[in-house]
């Protein structure tokens, strides 16, 4: 096993999981900011608010986008896998 192999594992793994959490991350922040919006213009200053919005966004976006996450994962899982052999020089 290479330098490269190594570096290339690095960056398929970090670019998987920044596909997987990238759309959940968002997600929160966009509900975030809409509460936050809601909360200057109302003049609410609970700070809990924010946090049953942004739990159902994700929620919600889990069941939307769930499959496709659960795809990309296993995906990279079954490719790295599979090259164990061409890894270990075998």
């Amino acid at each position: 096993m290479t330098q490269d192999d190594v570096v290339n594992l690095a960056t398929n793994a970090l670019t998987v999981s920044m596909k997987i959490a990238l759309p959940l991350l968002l997600v929160g922040l966009v509900a975030g900011l809409i509460v936050s919006i809601f909360q200057s213009v109302t003049h609410i200053q609970e700070q809990t608010l924010t946090f049953i919005p942004k739990i159902a966004a994700t929620f919600a976006l889990l069941m939307l986008a769930g499959p496709w996450m659960l795809d990309q994962l296993l995906g990279y899982a079954e490719d790295l896998w599979l090259s164990i052999p061409q890894l270990i020089g075998a």
